[in-house]
């Protein structure tokens, strides 16, 4: 996976992961960035470490954002 490249940890039936989702695809329209969404419930490990989190957006290993995403700090954080 690339650098710049996101992971989206989400769940289905999640508004927030929809929403963070949403956040993602118009952020990537101003940038070169790239996300891959991943499904918690695909790995019960997932499930363990961020099911109360979701959506959890990590770059490199690191934790960006979770929750209730907000675009403006996102886009301070990855947009440069």
């Amino acid at each position: 996976m690339e650098k710049d490249t996101l992971i989206l940890y989400s769940r289905v039936q999640c508004p927030l992961c929809v929403k963070a989702k949403q956040i993602l695809e118009e952020l990537k329209k101003e940038s070169e960035l790239t996300y891959k969404e991943i499904d918690i419930h695909s790995d019960d490990v997932l499930v363990e470490k961020y099911g109360l989190m979701i959506p959890v957006i990590e770059m490199g290993g690191r934790i960006i954002q979770y929750g209730n995403v907000d675009i403006s700090t996102l886009r301070s954080v990855l947009v440069k």
